[in-house]
């Protein structure tokens, strides 16, 4: 994507199985579990800039030990500062005890941070400042073992105002007006609540409180404490959770947006945001992996014991398409080849726009992102290629030479690499001229490759989003080459709509397929339709989400898709571009062939898969026109 879309959040999660003794004898260590966790996270570098965190939690420990251990880091390389922080303690500690034989068992009984139970979080901030205190995972302690809880999460909640009000209503005092603290002291009120009832059963059974805690570690509910706290939550979530006595739970949201995959063996069980991660990590097979269900939460006993529980009852499946088109790994089996195929797919709308043109147009991708897509589109261009073949070749039967033959059979797509992403420049400049002369140079090209007012440059981006560094950097330089025309292909479709369960495009008027709408409106006299699709979403306020409709899609309407796409090639195209400038998109039809599995569209097509997101979206046009620039949720 050429736009700088910050991503969305990572979980990784680790319980071994086996004692750590087993590890050291079959691996070599006894930090089998952290190195496995350091990759798991690592690997999932790109879901995270903000933040990063880790908690360990040991079993079986003597009262008066340490059980729980934490570390949090905001700093510019988060993953990098917590682990040289996890790994220096756990150096120093040994530092400490030379006459100390370190072995696996007193390890996990004494060393920070060694431990049978792991929990990992990358951190993007949509939701509270960019400081520790917002970090994952959160954590509600307590004395007793089996109420202590850490979450960590891939989530956005729309309805934060209906769960801060009820948690005020359960008596609760919350610290603060987040989704993070709701959720948190949600399941933490569910988890206190199971924690007293298995207290008086066992209390009027006569057992003394030393086995009470040992029976409440072995029959809390986890199923049970979960339905009851995501009841009444809206939004895209995948749900980490480690209680103190070392149960582990992931829950995913019933719609399935966010993603969640696990692998599991006699030795351990693996959480991970994607599937490929877990995969590399693990060296382990494609159908190895398996999904978290919508509306199901995988649980992990402290005694090791797997199950898949449903929790909130599996709605229409709306994965986030968007995971598959940009934030996902491509390297996972799957992403690869939709990826492929959002390309291929564009490749008869491309020979249309290029008119079967081989000789004069060359076609490349905008790095680095794009790059499967571009397979797929050249992929697809060939095959178009083969079908215009077999047509000329028949047409011109009476008067074929071979030589004739020969000219057919050879034509094919000119590819070249003509962008080049430099490293991405970081500047102190602060006047607005010079700061653009500098994302001018985020992007470097091939010179030499294109013929001078002669060739059209087709170039593929998975993604259109703002478009500003189409316009301030890459079209810019690709006008350098002199070429007679630029076509830019999205293989994404045009995002009209803000996203709120989790990827960082909430405000409206960023997005340039929104901005060239409003431009047709007014240039065509049409404003009546903002000012009544502003009245709309106005009088809709105030009312429960589950009534309110998005109303920001009559100001669409009256356009078609290729209307919108040919103003904002003009809004894109900077004032000394020499080239004519063509912008295509993907179908939302195309898509969904695509990605068949996987159609939360909503950026796309404004239907939102939870009622949080109509509300959210005709929040998001009212800021507009009041002109407050913040998120609407």
């Amino acid at each position: 994507m050429s736009d700088p879309i910050k991503h969305e959040c990572g979980i990784a999660l680790i319980r071994l199985k086996k004692p750590l003794s087993f590890y050291e004898e079959k691996y070599g260590t006894w930090m089998y579990g952290l190195n496995k966790l350091y990759l798991l996270m690592e690997k999932q570098h790109n879901r995270g800039q903000d933040g990063a965190g880790v908690v360990g939690v040991k079993l079986n420990v003597d009262p008066g030990r340490g059980y729980f251990d934490r570390f949090r880091s905001v700093e510019n390389n988060p993953i990098k500062d917590l682990f040289q922080h996890v790994f220096s303690t756990i150096s120093n500690f040994t530092k400490e005890h030379p006459n100390q034989k370190i072995d696996a068992e007193w390890a996990s009984k004494n060393i920070p941070f060694i431990s049978e139970v792991y929990m990992g979080h990358l951190r993007y901030g949509t939701f509270g400042r960019n400081s520790v205190e917002y970090a994952h995972p959160v954590m509600r302690q307590n004395n007793w073992k089996s109420r202590n809880l850490a979450l960590a999460g891939n989530f956005n909640l729309t309805n934060v105002d209906e769960l801060f009000e009820k948690l005020i209503q359960l008596g609760q005092h919350p610290k603060a007006y987040t989704d993070t603290e709701t959720v948190l002291e949600k399941v933490g009120h569910f988890l206190d609540e199971e924690n007293e009832r298995l207290f008086r059963i066992f209390k009027n059974e006569r057992y003394n409180n030393k086995e009470i805690s040992a029976k409440i570690k072995e029959q809390m509910d986890i199923q049970s404490i979960l339905e009851k706290a995501s009841r009444d939550w809206d939004g895209g979530y995948a749900m980490a959770g480690v209680i103190g006595h070392g149960d582990m739970f992931v829950t995913r949201d019933p719609w399935g947006i966010r993603p969640a995959h696990y692998y599991e063996d006699d030795e351990i069980v693996v959480v991970a945001s994607e599937r490929a991660v877990i995969q590399t990590v693990m060296n382990v097979k494609y159908d190895q992996v398996n999904e978290i269900a919508p509306g199901y939460a995988l649980i992990v006993k402290h005694d090791g014991t797997v199950s898949h529980e449903m929790v909130r009852v599996p709605q229409k499946r709306r994965s986030c398409s968007f995971e598959r088109i940009y934030f996902s790994r491509g390297s996972d089996a799957d992403i690869y080849k939709e990826r492929k195929e959002l390309g291929r797919l564009l490749a008869p709308k491309i020979m249309q726009v290029i008119n079967k043109n081989m000789n004069n147009t060359v076609f490349s991708y905008i790095p680095n992102t794009s790059e499967t897509a571009f397979y797929g589109m050249v992929e697809g261009i060939r095959e178009e290629l083969l079908v215009w073949k077999k047509e000329k070749i028949h047409a011109l039967a009476d008067q074929l030479t071979e030589e004739c033959i020969a000219d057919i059979i050879k034509v094919e797509p000119r590819i070249e690499k003509i962008a080049i992403k430099d490293v991405k420049l970081r500047t102190f400049i602060a006047d607005d001229a010079s700061r653009d002369d500098m994302v001018g140079h985020v992007y470097d090209v091939t010179y030499g490759q294109v013929k001078n007012q002669e060739d059209t440059l087709v170039v593929i981006d998975d993604s259109i989003v703002r478009g500003t560094t189409l316009k301030k950097s890459i079209i810019k330089i690709l006008d350098r080459l002199n070429p007679k025309k630029i076509v830019v292909i999205s293989s994404a479709p045009q995002i009209r709509y803000p996203d709120c369960y989790g990827i960082d495009m909430a405000v409206m008027g960023n997005f340039i397929a929104f901005e060239a709408t409003i431009a047709i409106l007014k240039e065509r006299g049409m404003e009546h339709i903002i000012e009544e699709t502003y009245k709309k979403c106005k009088s809709q306020q105030n009312l429960p989400k589950e009534e309110v409709t998005n109303y920001v899609k009559d100001i669409y309407r009256p356009f078609n898709d290729e209307e919108i796409s040919a103003k904002i090639a003009e809004l894109l195209t900077p004032a000394d571009c020499n080239a004519e400038v063509e912008i295509v998109y993907q179908s939302v039809e195309n898509l969904h062939k695509a990605c068949p599995n996987d159609k939360g569209d909503w950026y796309f097509t404004g239907d939102y898969p939870t009622d949080g997101g109509n509300k959210v979206v005709n929040n998001s046009f009212i800021n507009y026109i009041e002109g407050v620039k913040k998120r609407a949720y």
